[in-house]
């Protein structure tokens, strides 16, 4: 029998629109224990994606525009770890005042939950991508992992 990905899914999905804050979107990430979520616009169409990727990214260009990481000195702390990072007082305010829209990746991977998961997996690998959303009625109902086909695997 051909597995679908409505067999291999997971059924929780929490999403994000545009209009989040960077703080929210790692607030959530963290809570959930996702490295990633779809961001929806205000009719719950998936126009994108965020991921622990995309707010590093950004995370390293608030440092870098407030002259954070050109400091000599904290070139020098960076390779004795985190415990001795100093961060400028604003950094969270320039955090809060980011919004997902302007970091995430625009144009989500999806597929409708009736895909074959041999499709997903194809995806994942010719894409250089993790996860993938999965719709149903053009609305996030899923996700699927690389993790989510290792049983595909296993059983094949």
């Amino acid at each position: 029998m051909t597995k679908t990905v409505a067999d291999v899914m997971q059924h929780s999905v929490v999403s994000l629109s545009p209009e989040h804050s960077l703080l929210d979107a790692h607030r959530l990430l963290v809570e959930e224990g996702i490295h990633g979520a779809p961001v929806v616009n205000e009719t719950g169409e998936v126009v994108g994606v965020v991921s622990s990727t995309d707010l590093l990214r950004a995370v390293t260009e608030e440092h870098e525009s407030g002259g954070f990481a050109s400091d000599p000195s904290f070139t020098e702390a960076r390779e004795f770890g985190p415990s001795i990072w100093t961060v400028p007082e604003d950094f969270q305010d320039r955090l809060s005042n980011r919004t997902v829209g302007e970091v995430m990746t625009e144009g989500a991977c999806t597929v409708e939950e009736t895909e074959r998961a041999r499709t997903v997996a194809e995806l994942l690998h010719s894409r250089r991508i993790h996860r993938v959303w999965v719709l149903k009625e053009g609305r996030p109902a899923g996700v699927v992992s690389a993790l989510d086909l290792m049983p595909l695997v296993r059983d094949d």
